[in-house]
């Protein structure tokens, strides 16, 4: 009937909303943990990059629609290991991310 494939669509849409809303919740705090380890200064942003979140920050830099030079800028960053080189940029790099957070909080 028509009523419960209405339903049925409903149901599936709700699933999606919740796991996007999931998703989008999930990168916004990769966002904030980034943004804090990386204003902490060198050893808070080296630690940050083996966590999770900035797995996270990673594919958000592919996915999300940013300049090329703020994509390279951050991919640059993110492939670094502990190497301490990243802090000329740190200001850039957290500027960038809130950026991004405060663009993902808004949608």
């Amino acid at each position: 009937t028509a009523v419960a494939e209405a339903k049925a669509i409903r149901k599936k849409e709700a699933s999606a909303y919740a796991k996007a809303s999931a998703e989008s919740d999930t990168n916004i705090a990769a966002l904030g943990k980034g943004i804090a380890a990386i204003s902490s200064g060198a050893a808070g942003g080296a630690s940050f990059l083996q966590t999770s979140a900035a797995a996270a920050v990673r594919r958000l830099v592919v996915d999300m629609d940013m300049s090329s030079v703020d994509r390279e800028v951050l991919a640059s960053f993110l492939a670094q290991k502990e190497e301490g080189g990243y802090a000329p940029q740190s200001g850039q790099i957290v500027g960038i991310l809130k950026q991004m957070k405060e663009t993902m909080e808004g949608d």
